[in-house]
């Protein structure tokens, strides 16, 4: 994705090593101490773009001080592992995330009352297709509830069988 190999620890991505470079991942107060050290940010350049990345330039930190690297490094890795596990934790789940939701689903599903991902698991298809349908009119297309549905089960919604989608249909009448 940047241009070099990820280096991982339980899943999260803290450090890029490059030919000749190694990056480690800011954030918090660790990207005012890196900056304080001179370490430049991860620019990778690409086409016609310059993307600059929450990683730092240690390679002459390393070579000139291994043991106040090495601390920044396991605090790299300490953030990095906080910021993933927060990223798969329920609080950070978003409507959009579940399977067949897209922005555009989203807003249509919180306009109708449901705010978040645990209510939407709780309501079921069926109900929230009423609100849906209650909020936007009864006009909306039957293809949303298998969306739902989809979305609620874990799977895209083509994957439904037709014994599902006649509960679903009798639910919402």
């Amino acid at each position: 994705m940047f241009g070099g190999t990820g280096v991982f620890i339980h899943g999260a991505m803290y450090a890029i090593l490059t030919d000749t470079t190694i990056f480690i991942r800011g954030g918090g107060e660790l990207d005012d101490k890196l900056l304080q050290l001179g370490c430049l940010k991860f620019k990778h350049i690409k086409k016609s773009t310059t993307a600059t990345v929450n990683y730092y330039d240690i390679t002459k930190l390393f070579l000139r001080d291994k043991n106040k690297c090495h601390l920044l490094i396991n605090e790299s890795i300490s953030f990095s592992q906080k910021e993933k596990a927060f990223k798969c934790s329920e609080e950070s789940r978003r409507l959009r995330d579940l399977p067949n939701m897209r922005l555009t689903l989203e807003r249509m599903v919180k306009k109708a009352g449901i705010p978040d991902v645990n209510s939407f698991l709780l309501l079921g298809a069926a109900e929230v297709f009423r609100k849906v349908r209650k909020t936007h009119g009864a006009d909306i297309d039957l293809k949303l509830l298998w969306m739902f549905a989809g979305a609620v089960n874990g799977c895209h919604w083509s994957l439904l069988n037709d014994d599902h989608k006649e509960k679903l249909l009798n639910a919402i009448e």
